[in-house]
């Protein structure tokens, strides 16, 4: 393996291990405020699109490079 291989895995394993700890502190926050009020439609919608932005750099994290 050439070093610059060996430099990018390294990197992508370093992304992948910020975008985890990122979804674990949101997940956290959310919980340390206790039951999501389901009434509250502004509030939903500001989780879901936090939610959504996550699970697109989770999924850029962990989609191999061509």
């Amino acid at each position: 393996m050439a070093a610059e291989e060996i430099d990018q895995d390294v990197v992508r394993a370093a992304a992948q291990t910020v975008v985890i700890e990122e979804v674990r502190a949101y997940v956290e926050r959310i919980r340390s405020q206790g039951p999501i009020d389901l009434a509250d439609t502004g509030r939903l919608v500001g989780h879901l699109m936090s939610a959504e932005v996550l699970l697109m750099n989770v999924a850029e994290a962990f989609t191999p490079a061509n």
